[in-house]
């Protein structure tokens, strides 16, 4: 399986790069970094990071640093930290990023692998939409579209209430790349919510994996505090639904774009009749996933 992953380099980002990366037969072919959880210096940086940690190298390509129509950006480092990456305290990584800027990158390498290649976004969908503005066959050319965005039941977790955070930090973005894919999968915020890693399962993790440990210290604090049933993956359910079609248990066909307008709805998912665009997983074997998630860490991490 030939990987490009395009993220905001997270917490959440980092466990799902560790996914792909431990998961025997998935090539990462490239990463594309954008601006989001926070600013895109730091992003690419974090991605190196990851790559490190697991021993493993793949082209790294910057790319916007700002959404399509500019805006005040609202970060997410209350809960990835301030550096994105848990406030990570030691940091071993060089960072050489690629000169080539990620939405050609991305079209660049659809090209070589025609009809191979399995696109996964895990943060705003900017690099994407630019990349549609370069090669408008995009569709044509990828296997799928993977994104963690959207909150089908528009159950948001920004500012603005309606909205989920990838999709509200550039709506005119997700509304480009619904638009321009015939079946792009969606993991939800909702989807996310409803699949929390146990803190049990949690606490052996951080036990077994010190970067694991380190990486998610901020975010279990801050998701304790609130009370929820474990830690909140949702990058790692929307790579798990494009490296392990198997363990889904539930999706939903349906239209789907994107809200432009609206003090509390700018940036929302809006889902209903029309023709189907996406498709929206509801139910993740999470179990299943567990073990996959596990297996995958020992390999990219060792221990």
């Amino acid at each position: 399986m030939k990987l490009f992953v395009d993220t905001d380099a997270g917490v959440d980002d980092a466990l799902a790069l560790l996914l792909a990366l431990g998961t025997p037969g998935v090539e990462l072919v490239g990463v594309g970094a954008v601006d989001g959880n926070v600013a895109l210096p730091r992003v690419v940086a974090n991605v190196f990071e990851v790559l490190a940690a697991a021993g493993r190298e793949a082209p790294v390509y910057p790319g916007a640093d700002r959404p399509l129509v500019p805006e005040p950006r609202e970060r997410a480092t209350f809960f990835h930290g301030e550096d994105g990456l848990g406030n990570l305290k030691a940091r071993r990584a060089t960072i050489r990023p690629e000169a080539t800027p990620a939405a050609l990158a991305l079209v660049e390498l659809a090209k070589k692998h025609p009809g191979e290649l399995r696109v996964v976004a895990l943060g705003p969908l900017t690099n994407l939409a630019l990349a549609l503005m370069l090669e408008p066959r995009l569709p044509e050319l990828v296997e799928g579209l993977f994104v963690m965005g959207g909150a089908h039941a528009a159950r948001g977790n920004t500012k603005r209430l309606a909205a989920e955070f990838n999709f509200a930090a550039d709506p005119e973005a997700a509304r480009a790349v619904l638009a321009a894919f015939p079946k792009t999968t969606l993991l939800t915020w909702e989807t996310t919510l409803a699949h929390p890693l146990p803190w049990e399962v949690h606490d052996r993790l951080a036990e077994r994996f010190p970067f694991y440990r380190a990486i998610t210290g901020v975010t279990a604090r801050y998701l304790g505090e609130k009370g929820t049933a474990g830690l909140l993956i949702p990058d790692p359910l929307a790579m798990a639904a494009a490296l392990f079609p198997e363990l889904e248990r539930e999706r939903e066909p349906t239209f789907a774009t994107v809200e432009l307008c609206g003090e509390h709805a700018r940036g929302m998912l809006v889902t209903g009749r029309g023709p189907e665009n996406a498709e929206i997983v509801l139910a993740i074997d999470l179990p299943g996933l567990i073990a996959r998630f596990e297996a995958a860490l020992a390999h990219a991490l060792g221990g």
